[in-house]
C-alpha cells in the first residue's frame, strides 16, 4: 500500500530554514574567531580545521538559503546570537565547538520533524545534514579525548 504524503507546512519550514541559516552564519563567525585564537604547538592543523569548519558553515548557509528562496521565503539577514566565553584554550574552543555542533544537530532534527513525509527532497536534505553534524560531533569528541 503506498504511503500518503502529508502536506508540507511551508510557513514553518521557512521559519526553521531561516533559523538554521542564521545559526550556520553564526558558525562562520564562531569558527573564524576560533581559528584566530588558537595558540600552541598544534596551532597549524587546528587552525586549518576551524577554517574548514567556517567554510563549511558558509556552504550550509548558502544551501539552506537556496532552498528557502525556492520555497518563496525571504532569507534573514540576522546571525544567531553567540556568547563569548573569553576562554581560548584548545580544550575550551573544542568544547564550545562540540556544543555548537550539537545545537546544529537539534536544528536539523526539528526541520526533519516538520518535513518528514511531506517532501522527499527536504527530508533527504535534513537527513544528510543530520549525518554531517553527527560526524562533526564524533570528530570533536575524538579531538577532545586528549584533554579529558
Amino acid at each position: 500500500m503506498p504511503e500518503i504524503m502529508k502536506e508540507l507546512d511551508i510557513e514553518r519550514t521557512i521559519e526553521l530554514l531561516n533559523s538554521i541559516m542564521e545559526f550556520e552564519l553564526a558558525g562562520v563567525v564562531r569558527y573564524t574567531h576560533y581559528s584566530l585564537m588558537v595558540t600552541g604547538p598544534n596551532r597549524i592543523p587546528i587552525v586549518e580545521f576551524f577554517k574548514a569548519q567556517a567554510t563549511e558553515s558558509l556552504m550550509h548557509a548558502q544551501q539552506v538559503g537556496e532552498i528557502l528562496t525556492g520555497l518563496e521565503g525571504h532569507p534573514s539577514l540576522k546571525v544567531a546570537p553567540m556568547e563569548e566565553s573569553y576562554r581560548h584554550s584548545v580544550a575550551d574552543i573544542l568544547s564550545e565547538s562540540l556544543n555548537h555542533e550539537k545545537m546544529a544537530l537539534d536544528h536539523y532534527k526539528k526541520l526533519l520533524g516538520v518535513v518528514a513525509d511531506a517532501s522527499v527532497y527536504l527530508e533527504e536534505f535534513a537527513r544528510t545534514m543530520i549525518g554531517t553534524e553527527e560526524l562533526h560531533t564524533i570528530e570533536l569528541k575524538k579531538m577532545l579525548r586528549d584533554f579529558s
